[in-house]
This record gives structure tokens, C-alpha cells and sequence, in this order.
């Protein structure tokens, strides 16, 4: 057997294993994609549902979605579920990084391998493969396997007396990490970051819990300000709700610990609505998709998508490596898509535009046109972020006319593509496949803001909600406060719609999820997607009129928007 001279293999994290192949040509996200209780793919929308992750070498060109994912592979590498190896050909952070923790923290090893397109493709053909240090062997194939990469990062003074260790354990360990990572991007050294905002205070997995408390315990404590996302309990409601003490109790601890580090209790999917939202230019360091996103592309901020763990990391040292969307190259388009602009389009456009943009460019910067007609307005442009980052692992795009570095976005080599009207009906009963009654209309993913809270209440008016059918919206404590300040909140209550703080609908659970639900409503193209495989319940996509509709009648009928015709 003879190694093929186009083959090449490089080790990001060694080690060695053995496994049956589990390939895909399509990214996933680990987080509301993989069940980490079981290790089984629950992305209903993903060719491998339904399949086990457990033992497998697993193959795909990159993750794509939640910041999340580190904490489920650490999770499946501590509970003995993972799959023996990963293999990208694309380039990966999230699941690598829950990978590095694993292997830097608890003694877990997990191989993390990148090949090249032939080698990628000549090993997903086959049924299973043996990784060493030095070589991939399958049947028919040896790919012969780099060392990982190592870096001379430039780092500063004060990098290498936290570095040393003079500013307690927690922060040494972090440097460590931060500077294993630098090296894995390939960054030659380290930036300064003004803010960060954790992902990792969702407890998506015991494994988040046990990272934070093993930091917590170190003396860990942060030197940038610092908000926290939405987390998987109302901290101050959860026993009142009927919570289970064996969820409850872990979640609010998680809380805890990033408080006790010097998080801003914030708990908001949103942070971009709070007063300490960055301004053009800024660099900050953002966990959470749907906000790195809008941070990078509406707001002009710079931040990569920063996994969970090292969106702590960062915090705790101030210090991030100076790669990817932090520099002015990688910023460019890479992808032209020209959209076909319908006429007369409401809200429900934006959230499938953004899940379609993802679709069209899952693994690389797009710049959409054709969408400046249509005037997007900053809760539009959220709707958007949010749903394109459920389908495409890049954390920014651009919008001709709209967002602050559109104009001269495009790299010169940019390829192109298109969104017809065709796609988008195609989209939309693909996202709209549940029955007409529904029992929940879910709102607030990501967190509602003030416009859209009152949105709402003017399209209800003070009509009651229908018996059979829950209303609930999720959102930020700064944005519930000015909602009972102007009376937005009353008015809302007044219709029976519970506005929930702290939780959010990906990481809501039962009993504050209604129990009884079939099938629910959103307007939510982010919910839409992970919805069914999280709550194992149907779910539609609609309009704020479609999700009103359900709300005081209990159903809605199967159709698209009028924009797209019957």
C-alpha cells in the first residue's frame, strides 16, 4: 500500500484511534444538532439524523451554528460518548477548542484532524480507518499525517508574566489555551479586546458546569467588562416554575460561577440591545452566534465566533489571537448572492433570507444584494443574523446599501450565486410543515427587543388569547424593564402572554416549556431550524401576523406569505 503523493493530513490535536467512517459533505451544528445524553444527531434538517456520533471517526467539512458545540463535545468526551477522532477539511474552532479542553484540563484525549480535499474525499469512501501520530490507514489508502502546527506568537510582556503565571492559575491556564488556539488559526500574536459576552453559562451539558466551577475555584476572575447570555433557568423563578431540582440546581450554579468570576448578570442572547454595545471598529470578543454576527455586520464590530470556554478565556486575560474576522482581509466576500427582492414583503422575509444566505454560503463571507429597496430595520437585520448563522459557520456577511462595510466588500475573486423566489417558497415549507393547531406561539429567539415587544402588543390590541394556547416571550431584563416602564409589559400580560427573563427558547426546558405543546408557532428562523430537534415538538415558521393569528384562534393555515403567492 502506497501513500498518494495529493494526500496530506494535518494534526491539529494528537492521538491515536480506530473506528468506522461517519462522513458528511455538510457542516453541523454540535449544539442543538447532537444529543449530548446519547450522542445521537438530532438536527431533523441534517442528512445524518438520527445516527450515533459514539465511537465513529466523524467527517464533515467544518461546524457551523452554536458557540455552544465545545461544551457538547467536551460533555461526549467526558461521559465516554464522543466519536474517537474528528476530521475537517475546512478550518474549525468551536468543537477543536472543547477538544483542546478536554485533552488540557481533564486528561481526554480526542484526535482533531484537518485533510485536504482529495485526502478528505478518498477517506470518507471508506468503511472505517486507524490514526497514529504519523498516518491515516484505511483499506486501499495511508495518508500520511503533519505534526500539529506550532506558532511563534509574539507575545508582550505582560502576555508572558500571565503567561508565568503572575496573575493566579486560572489566568495561566487560560493564556495557555488562548496561545494553543493562536497557533491552531495560525495568528502571529495577540490583540486587546475591550468587552466580552459568554456563551458558556448555558448548560448545554454537565461538562459546562464542571469548567466553570473548576475555573471559578482557581481564582479565575475577569479584566474586561463582561455580560453573560441567556441561561437555562430563571434564576430567580425556576423553583416556582416546577423546575426539577436535578436541572434547576445545576443550571442556576452554572449562573453562579460566571457571576462569582465577575460577569455582568446580563443573561441576554441580545447583547448588541444593551447600552455596552460596541461601536464600528471595536474589537471585542462575542460568544453566541446570532451576536457575533450582528456585532461584526450591523454593528461594525470585530469578533470572531469565539467558542465556549474561550470566550472565558479572553475575558480573563483580555486577550484574543489576532485572526480571522479581527484583521482586514478576512472580512472580504468571498460570495456574491444576488436576491430576487419580492414585492410587498413583511417581517417573515428576513429570518428565511438569512437562512437561505447561510445555505448559499455555509462556509465562507457573503455579500448580499438587492435587499436595499426594502430598507431593513435594525429588528429585521437581527431576524436575519440569527437564522444565517444557524446555517453557516462565517460570523459576519455584508448587505449592498445597508451595513457599515458593504460597500468594497467583495474580494476580487468572489464567485457568485442567487436566491430565487423558488428557493425562498421551498424554505418556507420546508420550515412550516406542522400542523395548523398549535398550543405555544414562541417568540424572543434571539431576545425580544422593546420595538418588537411592542410590536406585538399593538397587533394584539388587548384581545385575549385563545384557551388552548400559550404565548410566551423571552427577553432581556434591560428590555422587560422599559417595557413595564411605558406600559408595554401590562399590555402584554393583559393578552396572557408571559414575558419570561434570564431563559431563552434554546435553551428552555420543561415545565416552562408547556408540556401539553404539539405543535408551536415562531417567527424565529434560528428557533425554526433547532426548534424540532430541542423540543421534539413540530414547529412553524411565521409572521408576527401569523404568530398573532395563533395566538387568538389557536391555528393558523399552512400557505406562504403573500409575497411569494399562494
Amino acid at each position: 500500500m502506497k501513500a498518494r503523493t495529493q494526500l496530506a493530513a494535518h494534526s491539529i490535536l494528537g492521538g491515536t484511534a480506530s473506528g468506522p467512517i461517519m462522513a458528511t459533505t455538510e457542516a453541523l451544528s454540535f449544539w442543538g444538532g447532537i444529543d449530548p445524553a446519547t450522542g445521537c444527531i438530532i438536527d431533523v434538517h441534517h442528512p445524518l439524523h438520527g445516527s450515533c456520533v459514539t465511537g465513529a471517526i466523524l467527517m464533515m467539512p467544518s461546524t457551523r451554528g452554536s458557540c455552544t458545540g465545545s461544551g457538547v463535545i467536551l460533555d461526549l468526551a467526558l461521559t465516554g460518548r464522543a466519536p474517537v477522532a474528528l476530521i475537517f477539511c475546512e478550518d474549525e474552532d468551536v468543537v477543536t477548542l472543547g477538544a483542546l479542553i478536554a485533552a488540557e484540563m481533564f486528561g481526554k484525549s480526542l484526535p482533531v484532524l484537518r485533510l485536504n480535499p482529495q485526502a478528505f474525499a478518498a477517506l470518507a469512501a471508506a468503511p472505517s480507518a486507524q490514526i497514529t501520530e504519523g498516518a491515516i490507514t484505511a483499506p486501499g489508502l495511508l495518508i500520511p499525517v503533519g505534526p500539529p502546527a506550532t506558532s511563534a506568537i509574539e507575545l508582550t510582556p505582560e502576555d508572558r508574566a500571565v503567561l508565568a503565571g503572575d496573575k493566579g492559575e486560572a489566568a495561566k491556564q487560560a493564556m495557555r489555551i488562548i496561545c494553543a488556539m493562536a497557533a491552531n488559526q495560525g495568528a502571529a500574536r495577540l490583540t486587546h479586546v475591550t468587552q466580552g459576552h459568554i456563551d458558556g453559562c448555558i448548560y448545554a451539558s454537565p461538562a459546562n458546569l464542571t469548567f466553570a466551577e473548576k475555573m471559578a475555584d482557581l481564582g479565575a476572575q475577569v479584566c474586561v467588562p463582561t455580560t453573560m447570555n441567556a441561561i437555562s433557568v430563571d434564576r430567580s423563578n425556576w423553583q416556582r416554575q416546577g423546575v426539577p431540582p436535578s436541572f434547576g440546581e445545576p443550571a442556576a450554579r452554572l449562573a453562579d460561577a460566571y457571576v462569582q468570576m465577575g460577569c455582568k448578570p446580563s443573561f441576554t442572547c441580545s447583547p448588541y440591545l444593551l447600552d455596552s454595545a460596541p461601536s464600528e471598529g471595536e474589537n471585542i470578543a462575542w460568544a453566541e452566534s446570532n451576536a457575533v454576527i450582528f456585532a461584526n455586520t450591523v454593528l461594525g464590530a470585530r469578533t470572531a465566533k469565539h467558542p465556549d470556554f474561550l470566550d472565558l478565556c479572553i475575558a480573563l486575560t483580555g486577550r484574543a489571537p489576532l485572526a480571522g474576522v479581527y484583521l482586514d482581509g478576512p472580512r472580504k466576500a468571498r460570495r456574491i448572492i444576488d436576491v430576487d427582492l419580492p414585492q410587498g414583503i413583511d417581517d417573515g422575509f428576513w429570518p428565511l433570507i438569512g437562512y437561505l444566505a447561510g445555505k448559499a454560503a455555509p462556509d465562507c463571507i457573503p455579500l448580499l444584494r438587492g435587499l436595499a429597496p426594502a430598507a431593513p430595520t435594525r429588528d429585521d437585520l437581527k431576524a436575519l443574523c440569527a437564522a444565517f448563522g444557524t446555517t453557516s459557520a462565517s460570523p459576519m456577511l455584508h448587505i449592498e446599501g445597508v451595513t457599515p462595510e458593504a460597500e468594497g466588500s467583495a474580494h476580487p475573486d468572489a464567485d457568485h450565486a442567487t436566491i430565487t423566489r423558488a428557493d425562498m417558497s421551498a424554505a418556507w415549507k420546508d420550515l412550516n410543515a406542522g400542523p395548523e393547531t398549535v398550543e405555544l406561539v414562541a417568540l424572543g429567539s434571539p431576545h425580544f427587543s422593546l420595538s418588537e415587544c411592542e410590536g406585538l402588543a399593538d397587533a394584539l390590541n388587548g384581545r385575549p388569547s385563545h384557551p388552548q394556547t400559550q404565548v410566551i416571550v423571552t427577553a432581556g431584563h434591560d428590555v422587560i424593564r422599559q417595557a413595564n416602564a411605558n406600559g408595554t409589559l401590562g399590555r402584554l400580560q393583559g393578552s396572557g402572554v408571559q414575558v419570561l427573563p434570564d431563559i431563552c427558547w434554546c435553551s428552555i426546558s420543561e415545565p416552562v416549556f408547556p408540556p401539553q405543546t404539539r405543535a408551536l408557532m415562531t417567527n424565529s428562523g434560528k428557533y425554526a431550524h433547532y426548534g424540532p430537534g430541542l423540543s421534539g415538538r413540530a414547529v412553524r415558521l411565521g409572521t408576527l401576523a401569523d404568530c398573532v393569528e395563533a395566538a387568538l384562534t389557536g391555528r393558523v393555515a399552512t400557505r406562504l406569505p403573500m409575497w411569494l403567492g399562494k
